[in-house]
């Protein structure tokens, strides 16, 4: 339903493969995902609440953007990270790649780092008027870095075994018992363990600062509740139609039978929470967003700055973003209608909550 051109496979691809993995199957950004958890606090409340820095939204939005390093800003020190830490302690694994061991000490600075292009923080209003927050984010240069770098390498392998798959296609492949796949499957999971935990990072940030601002001007006992953190760029060992398959999702999100899911919107429309069914057609997948009908290029082309910014104001939205130049890349008029994408995918997920922007931090 969401699915739009990219390299190699289109954006809300899913391939299942027996004993060989695609890195550009899984894609540059290996594990993209989301991020998210509700609060009980009406946002009709405090919406009306002022501050000294504007409403609070507006006040909690800007705290954001000078706490969380966004678009190709790193943290100007190392910061903790138990992924990093393990990658270490496992350095077996991962030397033979000599050309990707910069990027474990690169981990530290960009570790809780939200990127640009589609990412965000997003503040949100549910259907029932509660505040909750969605982080949309990645593994940033480091899985780029792992998947360029297998990728070259299973163009290299697949021209010495004369591949039936053309080189033009992008889709060079990696036996899962040779070395290069083994290493490749390391990288990958590293990959992913190190964006949920980015995610995780700005998820506490964000928290830490929500605490902070309705702490000191509302007399409101903050809580969070219903936390999911779930990827939609990876690649993962299941078993489909009888038999042990690689299913590689690279925009799709897994929707097993009662797994929640997050299925985001562009800013400005609505994201959805969802409840997988388990639809075996679709290797137990979803979408996982609206999905572009413009290139970032043909959006800048379509939509001034101006339009953007004043469609955000009519529906009351807070923007965080440095630069606005670039703002029509990521409108929702750049995107497919939400509404529909989900209308397509009823066989697939039902909706638990429906949320609406309020607030967006972008890269």
């Amino acid at each position: 339903p969401d699915t739009h051109a990219g390299m190699g496979m289109p954006i809300g691809g899913v391939i299942a493969a027996e004993d060989v993995v695609i890195p550009n199957a899984v894609g540059v950004d290996i594990g993209c995902g989301m991020a998210y958890t509700e609060t009980n606090i009406p946002v009709k409340e405090i919406r009306q609440v002022m501050t000294g820095n504007g409403n609070l939204v507006q006040a909690m939005i800007g705290d954001i953007m000078r706490n969380v390093p966004v678009g190709f800003a790193h943290h100007k020190m190392m910061m903790p990270s138990y992924t990093m830490d393990c990658a270490f302690e496992e350095m077996d694994r991962y030397e033979q790649d000599a050309e990707l061991l910069g990027q474990l000490e690169a981990g530290y600075y960009q570790i809780g780092t939200l990127g640009g292009g589609n990412h965000f923080i997003e503040l949100q209003e549910s259907d029932d008027g509660f505040l909750t927050v969605m982080v949309h984010s990645g593994s940033r240069h480091f899985g780029k870095s792992v998947c360029d770098y297998f990728h070259f390498k299973a163009r290299e392998l697949n021209k010495r075994w004369y591949s039936q798959v053309p080189d033009e296609y992008r889709l060079a492949f990696l036996p899962t018992d040779s070395s290069e796949g083994k290493r490749y499957l390391d990288w990958m999971n590293l990959s992913m363990d190190f964006a949920k935990e980015n995610r995780e990072k700005m998820m506490l940030a964000v928290k830490a600062i929500l605490e902070k601002w309705i702490g000191k001007y509302t007399d409101f006992e903050l809580t969070f509740s219903g936390d999911i953190n779930c990827h939609h760029n990876y690649a993962a060992l299941e078993n489909h139609y009888d038999k042990n398959v690689w299913v590689h999702r690279k925009g799709a999100v897994r929707a097993r039978n009662g797994e929640l899911a997050v299925i985001p919107g562009a800013m400005g429309s609505y994201s959805y929470v969802v409840m997988g069914k388990g639809n075996p057609e679709s290797f137990c997948s979803s979408s996982h967003g609206a999905g572009r009908r413009y290139s970032r290029k043909g959006a800048m082309s379509a939509f001034s700055c101006e339009q953007v910014i004043q469609d955000l104001n009519t529906q009351g939205v807070v923007l965080g973003k440095k630069n606005k130049s670039d703002v029509a890349e990521e409108s929702r008029f750049a995107y497919k209608d939400i509404e529909t994408v989900m209308k397509d995918q009823t066989d697939l997920v039902v909706p638990v909550k429906r949320l609406k922007t309020i607030g967006v931090v972008k890269g």
